[in-house]
């Protein structure tokens, strides 16, 4: 549905009483009358939450200087689970069948009325709760039919229940003036004969989340997020194709940078993208290498982070690298991580996985997970380890999808740091005892990606965007495309030699079973004394390269 008000600057107000949320009130009547039978059902259900968004969007984007989307969308999407059996055993636990493995997890959501007509809402989670009670009833009998009994992890931790309300000022996003800035941003592109494509896109979003649950929770929150993104395609001289972007992540879009900054970034991009049209191709390598405070982050956040979510840890199908690791070294002793969304900002810089309460109505809390290179815990949600009983605030998954341990606020610190030039010196230091010609620095990556299953090679691959060789000699640094940087955790763990007294924010959405999630990354640079990179695969476009010119635009005002 269109909105017109999203173009304004908006308080869409209620009284700040909790009983007023006229929502609320209508799922929390609603879960209790279900409750009230449910329990009391020939195979009664032990648990039930209700968890609904009112999610309002705006999306503009602009190509080469003109607007090619303008989206206004109100949605409200409801979700709901049900538990049977009890906390040590229930619907949700992993058992292999003869059609693979119980999968309950893909919960599933449904479009529920937007304006708070009671009866029409309840109709919906009426039909909603029955059809998932089924399903619930089904897999428990599956679970209950081949399960021994033997497993000492329960499926569901016990945990104090919650109650927190945020006013229901629910400030719209303002997106007045975006459209022209768009054009005139995305027609700076234009100016490149050699660029196929030069994008400007913009997002913003302000969801109200309520969660009401059969054990008391009743969390209600306000979540913001506005994401600009710039990207261009250029085309080198050997006929590749290659895509460069910039993404800025913040709360409202009257924080993103000013349009002159914007400019100036554009146009920086612009003369890196005409570095990488007519930089050699680099072959595969293995030697040292330095990773900025960017690329260090995502570095840590695919080939570390997604390997502490306690989740993983107990399914039979992972790879569950630390699983007997806690207590043990696993990083070199000069290293500390802890992940904490309570935090909102790193020195003064804004940090992507902030929020109060966690997808299952748990509080967020600063969680340390590793202390001069020894190992101590893992995130968790509200699915229990052996020796980890209880989630710390760290269950997140988009609406319709079953919430998992997943990162937030992953934040590396070094008790022993370097300046940017000695880490320069260990590098060619490095290049020389190992007889190499060059070592690689990885200034900035688009993200990555990495396996933990036990069915594929337990890997990683990150992907940079801008790589340098630092020579040995006096040659200047070289600019290199076609670079993917690969390796297996603990082997690469193992080279990490020094970080850098300077950091970076890396803020992004990262996908994985659980949806879509803001997170951030916040690092020192690295000095590694071995990295492997292959080649990246290519996108030729020799075939189809347009035989004409492209038309002459001007730059528009």
């Amino acid at each position: 549905m269109k909105l017109v008000s999203l173009l304004t600057f908006i308080l869409l107000y209620t009284p700040s009483v909790y009983s007023q949320d006229e929502l609320l009130n209508i799922l929390s009547d609603e879960l209790d009358r279900e409750w009230e039978v449910l329990k009391q059902a020939e195979e009664p259900a032990y648990y039930i939450s209700y968890r609904v968004e009112d999610q309002y969007t705006a999306t503009i984007g602009a190509s080469l200087g003109s607007i090619v989307q303008h989206n206004d969308n109100k949605v409200r999407l409801g979700q709901v689970d049900i538990r049977v059996g009890d906390y040590t055993k229930d619907n949700t636990r992993e058992v292999n069948s003869l059609y693979g493995f119980n999968s309950y997890g893909s919960y599933g959501s449904h479009n529920l009325p937007i304006d708070n007509e009671k009866k029409a809402i309840q109709q919906a989670l009426w039909k909603a709760t029955h059809d998932k009670y089924n399903q619930a009833v089904k897999a428990f009998r599956l679970v209950d039919s081949q399960d021994d009994d033997k497993k000492e992890v329960s499926d569901f931790s016990k945990e104090k229940s919650n109650e927190y309300f945020e006013d229901h000022s629910l400030v719209v996003p303002n997106m007045d003036g975006w459209d022209k800035k768009l054009k005139r941003l995305s027609s700076l592109f234009t100016e490149n004969p050699y660029i196929l494509n030069g994008n400007v896109n913009i997002s913003s979003s302000a969801n109200r989340s309520y969660l009401v649950d059969t054990e008391g929770t009743k969390v209600v929150r306000n979540k913001y997020r506005t994401q600009l993104t710039i990207s261009a395609d250029i085309v080198t001289e050997d006929d590749e194709v290659i895509p460069f972007h910039k993404t800025y992540n913040v709360k409202f879009p009257e924080d993103l940078p000013s349009f002159e900054s914007l400019t100036d970034d554009i146009e920086g991009m612009m003369r890196t993208l005409d570095q990488l049209r007519v930089a050699p191709l680099a072959e595969p390598f293995t030697g040292p290498a330095l990773l900025h405070p960017r690329a260090a982050g995502v570095f840590f956040h695919e080939i570390f982070g997604h390997r502490i979510e306690g989740h993983r840890l107990k399914s039979d199908t992972d790879g569950q690298t630390f699983k007997e690791k806690v207590g043990t070294k696993v990083l070199p002793e000069f290293v500390n991580i802890y992940s904490d969304p309570t935090r909102k900002d790193y020195d003064g810089k804004y940090l992507n996985g902030y929020y109060r309460y966690d997808d299952e109505g748990i509080a967020s809390r600063k969680v340390e997970v590793v202390k001069n290179g020894i190992l101590k815990t893992f995130l968790m949600s509200r699915s229990p380890l052996e020796k980890v009983k209880n989630s710390n605030g760290h269950g997140r998954s988009n609406i319709g999808l079953k919430p998992v341990a997943r990162q937030s606020n992953l934040i590396i610190e070094a008790n022993e740091t370097y300046d940017h030039q000695e880490l320069r010196s260990l590098l060619i230091k490095e290049c020389e005892k190992q007889g190499k010609e060059y070592g690689y620095y990885f200034v900035d990556v688009e993200g990555g990606f990495t396996r933990t299953d036990r069915y594929a090679t337990n890997a990683f691959n990150i992907l940079p965007i801008l790589v340098y060789r630092i020579y040995i000699d006096e040659r200047p640094d070289e600019l290199v495309r076609g670079v993917d940087l690969i390796g297996t955790p603990l082997a690469m763990f193992a080279e990490i030699m020094a970080m850098s007294n300077e950091t970076e924010v890396f803020n992004g959405i990262c996908g994985a079973e659980s949806g879509n999630v803001p997170v951030s990354a916040v690092s020192p640079g690295l000095f590694v004394r071995r990295i492997e990179t292959q080649k990246k695969p290519i996108e030729k476009q020799k075939d189809i390269l347009p035989i004409l010119e492209r038309p002459k635009t001007s730059q528009t005002n």
